[in-house]
């Protein structure tokens, strides 16, 4: 049912449902929460087990009433904004974006205008309340610098479907990474925890001791010498996972300020050729590719950008003059 604030939600347990954790059980509810989201709302009191406040670990028993208040969406403090998007796709409840570089995908402490969630909540004027907010659903997200393919969902039903796609690594993401070196072998596998730097707290590294479990596939698609294009398949999503890995591996991401290293420019022998390089002024990095299958319609859906200009164009002239 209904209330002014929002909608309400009325449980009794059945002996089936007896002995299940809180949590569990309104996870298997139909009230389009997400766990961490239920956990929250027993924080705040909104969930009650016979009107008394509980943990989300308490076990049900059988014939108690679970009470949920869900409040409505709030607005979200952040502005919408009047600002072009290349949209591959859209329906009522996904859209696929393909976000330019130098376009921080989400506000934060003193970049509160010009991101993509501007953009987005200026453009959907149907979007449902995600995270308890009126905002488009940032499921996933690339760093400022890292142009391509985005999705946002649309509703918390649809924001779900797709965290637990990502979730259980069923979304498939490919991207061009243009690296300093000349691999030896045409493709590798880097299997390697990233975590919080030890020092640096703005940085990921492989070496911090609470790394989490992150897989990258890479596969030459052109040689240039110096320089050389890699397909890259991340099996996982942690944060500047390609970055990171591609670095700790020998090849670092040309034009990455953060994790590159300068001297490798400068060991050029071509003063042409180190000036085309370091004029590159962002990662070379683009996520090219998504795959996925849809969270409500269940359809196989594919979209592919193709590197911007910046990138393409980098990699034209180093291509031509590898060839001479």
């Amino acid at each position: 049912m209904d209330s002014p604030k929002g909608k309400v939600y009325e449980f009794i347990v059945t002996s089936g449902e007896a002995g299940i954790r809180l949590d569990i059980y309104l996870s298997r509810k139909e009230v389009e929460l997400s766990r961490s989201q239920i956990k929250k709302s027993i924080a705040d009191g909104l969930i009650l087990v016979n009107h008394k406040n509980t943990k989300v670990s308490y076990r049900l028993k059988y014939g108690e009433h679970v009470h949920v208040s869900k409040r409505d969406p709030v607005l979200y403090h952040v502005s919408p904004q009047d600002i072009p998007l290349t949209i591959l796709h859209e329906d009522p409840y996904i859209l696929v974006v393909d976000k330019p570089a130098g376009m921080v995908v989400h506000p934060a402490a003193g970049n509160y205008q010009g991101t993509l969630v501007n953009a987005i909540l200026h453009h959907c004027k149907d979007l449902s309340g995600i995270g308890g907010v009126l905002r488009p659903g940032i499921v996933h997200r690339l760093d400022k610098d890292t142009s391509g393919l985005l999705v946002v969902a649309k509703s918390d039903q649809v924001h779900q479907g797709l965290a637990g796609l990502f979730k259980r690594h069923e979304v498939r993401k490919i991207y061009k990474a243009l690296v300093y070196g000349d691999p030896k072998n045409n493709e590798g596998v880097i299997d390697a925890p990233v975590g919080r730097h030890s020092v640096d707290r703005k940085k990921m590294s492989t070496r911090s001791t609470r790394g989490k479990e992150a897989l990258t596939c890479w596969q030459v698609y052109e040689r240039y010498g110096v320089a050389t294009l890699l397909n890259v398949d991340i099996v996982t999503g942690r944060t500047h996972q390609i970055r990171v890995h591609l670095t700790a591996s020998g090849y670092p991401v040309v034009g990455d300020r953060v994790y590159g290293n300068p001297k490798r420019a400068n060991s050029i022998d071509s003063l042409f050729l180190r000036t085309t390089l370091q004029a590159m002024k962002r990662q070379a990095l683009h996520a090219e590719r998504i795959s996925f299958v849809h969270p409500i319609t269940r359809q196989d859906l594919t979209f592919s950008s193709p590197p911007p200009r910046d990138m393409a164009e980098l990699c034209s002239i180093l291509k031509e003059y590898s060839g001479k």
